[in-house]
């Protein structure tokens, strides 16, 4: 009970508005340091997202060509180009050919016909540049075009072979004409279109283990695939 003696209180309003200013005034400092950390965040946030899709298209393309690629994210390189085999075969398909050699002196005509059969190999080189590139609007994968990387010899059978009375054939004669043979079963494996059969093998792959992860943009550079 208060005493009757004792004068009234008298209310400050000066120190009820300086409450209210101090109140105000950190409410505002408070809303200031959320608003001006945002952008950091986000920035955190999306860099994050970036540095992830870069490590799934590291791994997803290290599962389908053995290779680790050079990532570069936001200008940055994250990882360096490395793998442990020199090249990557997608395609090999069985090829025959088949020539014949004449060769005509002083009436004395000499024959040899061969007929040889191979497996031709359509692949990438992996000692070339394998890039993804990572940015927030677009994310790139490059890889050089598919070439031949060989062109094996499985068997050649002698199908004729004549000498010339005074025009015998000479061992440099199958020699220049077992090159040739295998320059035309390079030539057919160019005919056959395995680089194109190559790169699409490539990007399916890819896409199959990529695409939900990480959608991307799969570019060829360079000279266009014949071995």
């Amino acid at each position: 009970m208060r005493d009757p003696s004792s004068p009234p209180r008298k209310f400050s309003w000066s120190l009820a508005f300086t409450v209210v200013a101090l109140a105000a005034l950190t409410a505002e400092v408070f809303v200031f340091e959320r608003c001006s950390g945002l952008p950091g965040r986000a920035a955190a946030t999306s860099v994050e997202q970036l540095e992830r899709i870069g490590r799934d298209l590291r791994d997803g393309i290290a599962n389908v060509a053995h290779l680790q690629p050079r990532v570069t994210i936001n200008d940055r390189v994250y990882f360096e180009q490395s793998s442990p085999i020199s090249e990557l075969a997608l395609v090999d398909q069985r090829i025959e050919v088949e020539h014949e050699f004449l060769h005509s002196w002083a009436g004395s005509t000499k024959k040899l016909r061969l007929h040889g059969t191979y497996t031709a190999k359509a692949g990438f080189d992996l000692r070339e540049p394998f890039d993804v590139t990572v940015a927030a609007n677009e994310t790139t994968v490059r890889v050089p075009h598919a070439r031949i990387l060989d062109v094996e010899q499985n068997s050649v059978e002698v199908q004729a072979y004549e000498n010339g009375f005074w025009n015998p054939i000479s061992g440099a004669d199958i020699e220049a004409q077992l090159a040739l043979l295998t320059h035309l079963a390079r030539d057919r494996a160019n005919e056959l279109h395995l680089t194109q059969q190559a790169e699409q093998n490539l990007q399916t792959q890819l896409e199959a283990r990529l695409r939900d992860r990480a959608p991307f943009h799969l570019v060829f550079y360079g000279k266009n695939g014949a071995g």
